[in-house]
């Protein structure tokens, strides 16, 4: 069983920068891809981007290219999330997930408790 947790959100002014982080514990981590997912109140969770476990391969939505890079550090065990030139449109809870390769909620069998990420104009 794998546990993730978030840490990293927060209120930030438009155009700002954060960065999430997701620790993994309980599992392997190399074993899995992980993903970082969104979910704005009253809306479907969003895919915002994933990590292949050998971390070589990326893959990121469309509205976060060139604005959000995903990384992770293998000997803490955590991906990571750097997230630059906020919109308030980024405005949602970040989820943390890991399973297989995929860039729907499906793909993934655990899930962190998220983190409130909040951008004010």
């Amino acid at each position: 069983q794998v546990q993730l947790v978030e840490s990293g959100g927060g209120l930030v002014q438009a155009g700002g920068s954060l960065r999430l982080s997701c620790a993994a514990s309980g599992g392997t981590f190399s074993s899995y891809a992980m993903g970082w997912f969104r979910q704005a109140p009253g809306k479907e969770r969003e895919f915002v981007a994933c990590i292949d476990r050998s971390a070589l391969i990326k893959s990121y939505a469309d509205s976060m290219k060139g604005r959000f890079t995903i990384s992770v550090d293998s000997t803490k065990n955590t991906v990571y999330l750097q997230m630059n030139s906020l919109k308030p449109e980024d405005t949602a809870v970040y989820y943390c997930a890991a399973g297989k390769w995929a860039t729907t909620p499906s793909g993934y069998n655990y899930w962190g408790q998220g983190t409130q990420v909040t951008v004010s104009s």
